[in-house]
């Protein structure tokens, strides 16, 4: 998958999580609230590995030009 794939996919775990974490919230469910969490930090380090990958294309482009 490219960085922003990574990237994209990373945003909408994120999302997700918020979602369920809020759920959670309002109706008392303490494993929703950890669901979310763990897709919320899924999602951050998604996000983290999406940038990276764009980061070493961009230095092999400029490399091999």
């Amino acid at each position: 998958m490219s960085g922003t794939g990574d990237k994209l996919k990373g945003n909408l775990n994120q999302v997700k999580g918020n979602v369920k974490q809020e759920y959670g919230k309002q109706t008392g469910d303490a494993e929703a609230v950890a669901d979310g969490e763990h897709d919320e930090a899924k999602g951050k380090a998604q996000g983290v590995v999406g940038t990276v990958k764009n980061a070493v294309d961009d230095i092999k482009n400029k490399v091999s030009q």
